[in-house]
């Protein structure tokens, strides 16, 4: 009888221990992406010379899972400003035909960092660079996407029974960044503008149960080092990661931009206070991990959309009147939109990629394009509610910022402004904002089973 019992439990431990390991696979690949001599730094118009020493190494990473029925998907971070379409498009093309992984699979995020290379496609007319720095810019790109590809191709390779979990936690340091003035919204601090805390962790944990990998996320540029710091680093995001893998060795950190583009962190201006801000983060990060959290269940499902974003009424003489403006950047602007309407292609619309993955209905991440202002995150959260939901800006592409209607209509730096350096003609149009819902809706409800929550709901 004890020998039945006996034998009974173990095969009941075997049985769970089986499943369990069936549940999921995981995998991870990174490598430095530092580039190997100066580089000029993007993110602010003012600088004008190539970088000056590095602070810390910037890192491509690539987290792969894999459900039971076989379904994969690949998600990537990187340490850069933003990485135009061109580029991911390239990556992703080639990753689909070694692996067979469908678009829809995979998701690659840039950490917006400003003390980051330069990345051709991407602000593309902040600065003016001389021939040989467009060489070494150019160079970069080339490398840094086949550095994508062999990462993502190591994650896949890597690929091994794995639990994954899932909690909250909330930072502090970001603030809304659009301070109200008699003369308009600028660049500043607004205590009481909208904002988002929220600190999101996916925990994934080998057979043994050590740390393998952990992806976080947050809403705030990566901008605690201004315009006068020339030193290559991941600011805030950069020393989180490094806290967080130097806590679990042989753990990999993985740092996701949410909708942070209207948020910067405060205090800001220093190393110190980038650094500050990397343990406030990782401190947060090491809380959910030890504390209680919901296991994640598959299959994985994704849907993957290109929206056609227009922009406003716009015509050669409204770049003409900008060529003997005293902003250089303002001249270059004007002198990019008007080769446009020489070659008879002035741009009217963007194609504009929105994408969302599901592990089961634990998790779900939408992934958008461009700088995406907080208010996206906050209507997601009050329409699916915020249990397991992840809304990260600058993934697939960083074309421009990305306005809410509020913000559009207040105008100022993320509407408006920027444009000059993201080298699109002007403010996107009123319908941006329903435009980009309703893709979202259209992949959640069709793709992903899951409708708006009704008004009584919310």
């Amino acid at each position: 009888m004890v020998r039945s019992v006996a034998c009974a439990c173990l095969a009941f431990f075997l049985f769970a221990a089986a499943a369990w390991s069936a549940e999921w696979k995981a995998g991870v690949g990174r490598a430095v992406i530092t580039p190997d001599r100066p580089i000029y730094l993007s993110g602010y118009a003012s600088r004008n010379h190539p970088s000056e020493g590095v602070v810390h190494d910037l890192w491509a990473k690539a987290l792969a899972l894999e459900d039971r029925r076989g379904g994969r998907v690949v998600i990537v971070t990187t340490d850069v400003i933003g990485l135009p379409r061109w580029l991911t498009d390239l990556v992703a093309a080639r990753v689909q035909k070694a692996h067979g992984l469908d678009r829809a699979r995979l998701v690659i995020n840039a950490a917006h960092t400003h003390t980051g290379p330069y990345i051709r496609g991407n602000l593309p007319t902040m600065l003016d660079l001389a021939p040989d720095d467009q060489r070494v810019v150019e160079a970069y790109a080339q490398k840094l996407a086949d550095t994508l590809v062999t990462v993502i191709d190591a994650a896949i390779r890597d690929l091994a029974p794995a639990e994954v979990s899932f909690g909250n936690g909330a930072a502090g340091f970001a603030m809304n960044r659009r301070e109200p003035t008699p003369n308009g919204v600028r660049i500043g601090e607004n205590p009481a503008g909208p904002g988002d805390k929220d600190v999101p962790v996916l925990k994934v944990t080998g057979a043994s149960g050590k740390l393998r990998a952990v992806l976080f996320g947050y809403a705030c540029h990566n901008t605690t080092l201004t315009g006068d710091f020339y030193k290559i680093s991941g600011d805030y995001a950069g020393f989180a990661q490094l806290e967080l893998e130097r806590q679990h060795p042989g753990s990999t950190a993985l740092f996701i931009m949410l909708c942070g583009a209207d948020q910067n962190p405060s205090p800001r201006g220093t190393l110190a206070l980038a650094e500050q801000h990397g343990q406030t983060l990782s401190a947060e990060v090491s809380r959910v991990l030890g504390s209680r959290m919901r296991p994640v269940r598959g299959p994985v499902r994704a849907a993957f959309e290109i929206v056609e974003l227009g922009f406003a009424p716009h015509s050669r003489e409204t770049f003409e009147t900008r060529l003997h403006d005293p902003n250089p950047s303002r001249v270059r602007h004007a002198q990019a939109m008007l080769r446009d309407y020489d070659e008879r292609h002035p741009l009217r619309r963007y194609p504009y990629p929105v994408q969302a993955v599901a592990l089961g209905r634990d998790w779900t991440l939408i992934a958008l394009g461009g700088e995406v202002v907080v208010d996206y995150v906050l209507r997601l959260k009050r329409e699916y509610g915020a249990a397991g939901l992840v809304v990260a800006g600058y993934s697939n592409d960083v074309m421009s910022y990305i306005p809410s209607r509020r913000v559009l209509k207040e105008g100022g730096y993320e509407p408006d402004t920027s444009m000059l350096y993201y080298g699109l003609p002007g403010p996107y149009d009123e319908a941006v904002e329903d435009r980009i819902f309703g893709a979202i809706h259209s992949l959640m409800s069709k793709r992903l089973g899951r409708r708006p929550r009704t008004t009584s709901e919310r």
